[in-house]
């Protein structure tokens, strides 16, 4: 299964960037402890350790490719992907997020990408 959601947010792609990277931007964008990095190969942890994964391809305030699983996947299900896309104009963002090789039972991650990320992403960004 594969799903693709955008939203706009109110700050620069580089603000978004770095604080997706950062344990500390991670934690205080979502609400949920953070472990994160801003090199490839490096692994992450959100939401208190419910999401895990692993940095496959980071492109500088452009791209966030992440390995991307949460502790309901089955053992033998094999990690999703998510891939952040980050569009700037005029200092705002659009936030295409492309979610593949979810999981047929993941479609309730719909619902949790905007809860538990894009919601408070905008009230986070908004604050400035």
């Amino acid at each position: 299964m594969e799903f693709t959601l955008k939203t706009t947010l109110n700050t620069t792609p580089q603000a978004i960037y770095d604080t997706w990277l950062s344990s500390t931007g991670h934690t205080a964008m979502t609400g949920g402890k953070a472990t994160a990095s801003n090199k490839v190969g490096e692994s992450f942890t959100a939401w208190d350790g419910y999401i895990t994964g692993k940095n496959l391809i980071l492109e500088e305030n452009k791209r966030i490719v992440q390995s991307w699983r949460t502790s309901q996947f089955e053992p033998h299900e094999e990690d999703s992907q998510i891939e952040v896309l980050l569009a700037g104009d005029n200092g705002t963002t659009e936030l295409t997020l492309v979610h593949s090789k979810v999981p047929e039972s993941g479609e309730h991650y719909i619902k949790g990408w905007d809860e538990h990320y894009f919601q408070p992403m905008k009230t986070y960004f908004s604050k400035g």
